[in-house]
Formats: C-alpha cells, structure tokens, sequence
C-alpha cells in the first residue's frame, strides 16, 4: 500500500508534472455548472434505458432526445436559482448538499407539473412519474457523489503530498466546542492534527463521534491516550480546576505526551488558521484560577459619563485598566504616562478598539506638579486610578531617589491634587512588597499607601471628605513587563539556562485582567481610608513553575535545559504577604475581597516626613533617603542589601 501511495504521489503530485494537485486552486463556476449538465444528462438517459425495459411503449408524445433537453433545460433552471455551482467543491458542505436537493426536488416538481399541465390540456402525459422520481434519485446521487468524490480526493492527495507525519492527537471532552474542534481539524488543509478520538469523564459506553472512538477518562490518562494510537491530548473544556489540571499535565508530560490548548470556537479569529489556535499549553493556563464574578451596576455609576485618569497607562496594568474602563462608556478617559513608545502603541490601539470613545493622552511624569496641575485644571477629572511606579526591585535598590520620586513623589502630587480639584474617587495599585518591606521599592509605596491614608483622615477631621482615597494590594501578575514567567520563557527558548535566585522561593500570581477587575472593583465600592486586599489563592514555589515550564517547552529539567541557582537578590524576601502583623481583615460582598486595617498614622507627622524623604531623593543621598525611609517605617527592614547596616543604627547617627 504504501508504494501504492508513492507512486500515485509523483505521478499526479510530483513537482514537474501538470497534474500537480498544487496547482490546482478551484475548479471555476461554468465548469462547475458543465459537469452538473454532464451528470444530470447521464442520469436522463439511464432513467431512459431503465424506462425501453419496464415500459417500452409508454408517452410518445415527445422524442427521448426532446424529453432529454427538456429536463436538462428545467434542472439548469434550478441550478441557477439555488447557486449549486457557486460553492469550492473541496469545502462541499451540508448546505451544498441541500441546495442540491432543493434544486432536484424542484426540478422534479416543475417537470411534474408540465407533465399534467400537458395532460389536461391535450390528454396526453410527457413522463411517467415513476420516470420523474428515477430521475430525480439518480441525479441528485451522482451530483452529489461527484462533490464527495472530489473532496476526499483532494484530501488524499492533500496528506499524501506532506512530507512531516500528522500529530495524532486526542481531544478531552465532548461538549459541542471539542466536536466543533475535531471537525474543524479535519475538514482543514494543510493539516496539522489527526484526531483519533476522545476522552470524557462522562459515563458513556460505546460511543463514537464524528467516526472516532470516545474513551471514558478514569485514573491513568496517558494509558488511555496510547490505547487511542495518540502521542498528544487536546484541552478543550474549562470544567477541570487548576489543580486537576495541573495533575492531568504532569501525568501527560511524565509519560511524554504533549500537550496543547483549544480556545473557545466563539473567540476563535477566522483570519487564522484554525490549527494555528491549538496552542501548546501554556503555564498561564495552569495558574489561572476560576474567574472572580463581580458587580457590574456599580462599576457603571462609577465610570459611565465621568472623566476618568489612568496614571502610569502604558504599563501592563494600566493599560490594562484603560481597556477595561472604555468598556463602560466613560465621558472622557485620560491617559498619562512618561514611556513614550508604549503609550503611542496604546494610542494605536484604543484608536482602532473603541473608535467613538472620546479620550487624551498624555505625555507626562508624575513627579511634574506643574504640568500635572495644568491638566487637573483643563480636565475636570472625577476618578483617579493610579498605576504610575517604578517596580523593579533591584533597580530600586540601586536607584532610591528615583523611587522616592515616582513612587512616593508623585503619588503625594497626584493625592495632592486629587483634592484640591475635589476628584471623587483616588484609587491606587499598590503591591505585596509594600507589606513589611526589605527593599526600596517595597518601602517606597508602603510609605505612599501611609500618605494617602493619612491625607483621607485628615480630610474627614476637617470636615472636607471630598476624594475617597482608596488603596488595592495584590502579589505578582503573569505577563506583566518584567515578570518570571516572560523571562522563563524567553530563558528557554534561547536554550536555557532558566535562572531562579533561590530554590525555596514561592510567589502569590494573578492575571492582568484579573488584577484590574480588583482595582475597579476597589474603586467602586470603596468608601474611603480602606486597603483592599485580595485572596491569592496557593502560593506557587517558582523552582516547581520553572521545572514545569520546561516540560511544557517539550524539554527535560538539568537535560536538555540547565536550572541555575543565581542567589537572591538585593532586597529580595523568600515569600511575600499580603497584609502586616498589626494590620487585621474586614470581609466585603466578596469572598476573595478583604478590606486590611492598617493603622492610620497623623497626616502633620506623615508629610513632614516624606517631604524630607523627597528633599534628600533630589540631593540624591542615597543613604540619607534610605535612613528617612527606614525611620517613616519601622518595619522596613533590609534583606540581602548594602542598607542592611542602617537597620540598627539609631536615627540620629544616620
């Protein structure tokens, strides 16, 4: 058989011969429509002889030739009507197969009626109806056996001419998206996937879907994909938890089983090929938890008709916010950031998403409170979300002052500003780091979380109130600029090594999308003075994510990709946390949604403070910073860094 297949592969697909089946493209309308005339004749004069033999002297009132273009005149009449030949044959689908039975079963009624219009009006019958429904049976059969016939060839010699063998692969589910999957790859050329069939957790016996075998999954997974003759296992259904995912994936890639991911058909983009969107699985896949439903009416009132800032807009989370909030239909969205490439990117993009949305962007740094008065006065702002900040911890260390002021600095201008110009809601992206800080960065925000605090008390002692200062905390976010899984990824691909700074180091991980639910959610429901903070979930140990991305790569760990120990880094903890050792939770309508109670420390004593802070950052006295920082946070202490000294030295020696 197969040199069989060889042979029939270089005569009609060689690459010097003109039968190439490359070569062809798509057989063009009239030919189409010749070949229709073709087999609808033949299938008149085989009613015919069939007729000379069950009746031979039956209606002689026209010629078999005078009958023959009657009925072929009549069925091209129909052909036109229904567009029979205007489909690629190829593609032939159930809807080409019924317009050609609309088209025959018209035929065959017109020609009825001709045949007793004739009758009643001169006495004698055309056709004997048994003939018209002969007729109408064998010409709808060899239409549409000759669609079917070129479509399976095509898809013979489609696969023959692929010189790499197709990944036979299983899908898991059969819920209507994993059939729409199957039956997508294989109508699809060229092919990628041969699907051998599928497994379900249902209790289902003898099955079989789209002629293909349906395995009831049990316990061993990979023993169930080799009985299919498969070498990789197709997700297709979000009905497993994180957890059983993950089980599932470490079982297919212990045993040497790829693994790969199927969007939703209702996300899928038709400008692509549907292979092309069966992706390996990727380890955001897996750290993904169960999507978090919240209110939708009151994010509404807080956004819908307002003029809305997003600060530091060109980041992951900004920008992120940015979308999101031009979903709710916003009066104006203005958008600030200082990186100049991204933020025109972003431009491009809002252009082209949401091309009624009425937005400004703006190229500015938050530590300008000259230009960012100017824009408070020209924009009438009512809710602030302000994402703007230095995050990189190392950097930080090394750079203090400019943490100081971006991150501490700017956010006093925007707070500042937020309330003499009475904006309603301030809410502010703060991170996990900020909690009993051991570096810079950490402490940086920590100290501008105490002054926005601070600056919401001292409103409501003075009896303004006007701007809800509101604060929302959360760990790492996946694909965020910087982020391990980014650098993970981009480590194997080069071949490795994968570097990890220390090996019992475990991290709390989010989604941008998610993380930005959170902050708009914080801002909508938020009263004012609060720190939201959010339940994580599992921490996950970045030694296991790494060791897993490899698998996932189709690599093996220390094999064909090094894990190298580098040490920790400068002011880098081992775990991170979400809230301090005086700081108590409050529950809110939301299980995942805690309100932390940090103490409130006086505003007079809080912004003399960080105005030396600032004052030493533009002398650009790092220790002088640090010290300050250090002394405003009691609990900031340094870990793995060159300011660990100034942790026991009395403030007045520093």
């Amino acid at each position: 058989m197969g040199k069989i297949n060889r042979a029939l592969n270089n005569i009609l697909s060689g690459p010097d011969n003109a039968l190439d089946i490359r070569n062809i493209k798509y057989l063009p309308r009239w030919a189409v429509l010749l070949i229709d005339i073709g087999l609808v004749s033949v299938s008149t004069v085989l009613t015919i002889l069939i007729l000379l033999d069950l009746a031979p002297n039956s209606y002689t009132l026209l010629s078999y030739f005078d009958k023959t273009i009657l009925i072929v005149a009549v069925n091209i009449f129909f052909f036109y009507i229904f567009k029979t030949y205007a489909g690629i044959i190829r593609y032939s689908s159930n809807i080409d197969a019924l317009k050609l039975l609309l088209a025959t079963i018209s035929s065959f009624i017109c020609l009825l009626a001709i045949n007793y219009i004739t009758y009643f009006s001169i006495g004698e019958k055309i056709f004997l109806v048994g003939g018209l429904l002969i007729n109408l049976w064998i010409s709808f059969s060899l239409l549409f056996l000759f669609r079917l016939g070129v479509k399976q060839v095509y898809e013979y010699f489609k696969v023959l001419q692929k010189n790499e063998s197709l990944i036979k692969a299983v899908i898991l589910g059969i819920d209507e998206n994993a059939i729409s999957i199957a039956g997508a790859l294989d109508i699809e050329h060229p092919k990628r996937f041969k699907i051998v069939g599928f497994l379900t957790q249902g209790a289902h016996k003898s099955l079989r879907i789209l002629d293909k075998p349906v395995l009831r999954h049990t316990q061993k997974i990979h023993e169930e994909v080799r009985s299919l003759g498969a070498d990789a296992i197709i997700f297709s259904e979000n009905t497993f938890t994180s957890e059983e995912k993950f089980q599932l994936v470490e079982e297919c890639l212990e045993h040497k089983i790829a693994v790969y991911n199927a969007p939703l058909v209702s996300s899928w983009d038709e400008s692509q090929p549907i292979a092309q969107k069966i992706k390996t699985l990727q380890i955001e896949d897996l750290l993904e938890r169960e999507p978090i439903q919240l209110e939708v009416q009151n994010k509404i009132e807080q956004l819908t008709g307002k003029t809305i800032l997003v600060t530091g807009a060109a980041g992951s989370i900004g920008s992120e916010i940015v979308r999101q909030v031009a979903e709710y239909d916003p009066k104006k969205l203005v958008i600030l950031d200082q990186a100049e490439t991204p933020l025109h990117n972003l431009q491009i993009e809002i252009e082209s998403k949401f091309p009624d949305l009425n937005f400004k962007v703006i190229v500015c740094d938050v530590g300008n409170q000259k230009r960012l008065e100017l824009m408070f006065q020209n924009q009438n702002i009512d809710v602030v979300y302000h994402a703007a900040a230095y995050k990189h911890v190392p950097l930080m260390e090394s750079n203090p002052h400019e943490a100081i002021s971006v991150n501490i600095h700017g956010t006093k201008n925007l707070a500042d500003l937020a309330v003499k110009y009475q904006v309603g809601h301030f809410v502010m992206v703060s991170t996990d780091k900020a909690v009993n800080p051991s570096n810079v960065m950490g402490a940086s925000k920590r100290a501008a979380e105490m002054y926005v605090q601070s600056l919401y008390h001292e409103q409501i002692k003075l009896g303004t109130g006007g701007t809800k200062f509101i604060t929302t905390r959360f760990g790492n976010v996946l694909g965020s600029n910087g982020s391990v899984v980014p650098l993970f990824k981009k480590q194997i691909e080069k071949g490795g090594p994968v570097t990890i700074t220390h090996p019992d180091i475990i991290r709390y991980f989010m989604t941008i999308p998610e993380a930005c639910q959170l902050v708009l959610e914080a801002g909508a429901m938020g009263k004012g003075g609060e720190i939201f903070v959010f339940d994580m979930g599992e921490p996950v140990k970045i030694m296991d994510l790494a060791i897993k991305m490899i698998k996932l790569a189709g690599y093996q760990p220390n094999k064909h990709i090094k894990v190298r120990i580098t040490g920790l880094r400068p002011g880098e903890k081992l775990y991170e946390e979400l809230l301090n050792d005086e700081c108590k939770t409050l529950p809110t309508h939301h299980k995942k949604i805690m309100i932390g109670q940090d103490v409130v420390r006086d505003y007079e004593m809080i912004n003399e403070k960080i105005v030396k802070i600032i004052k030493s950052a533009n002398k650009l006295r790092n220790d002088k910073v640090v010290a300050k920082l250090k002394d405003l946070i009691p609990e900031f202490k340094s870990n793995n860094s060159l300011y660990e000294r100034l942790d026991n030295t009395p403030e007045l020696e520093r």
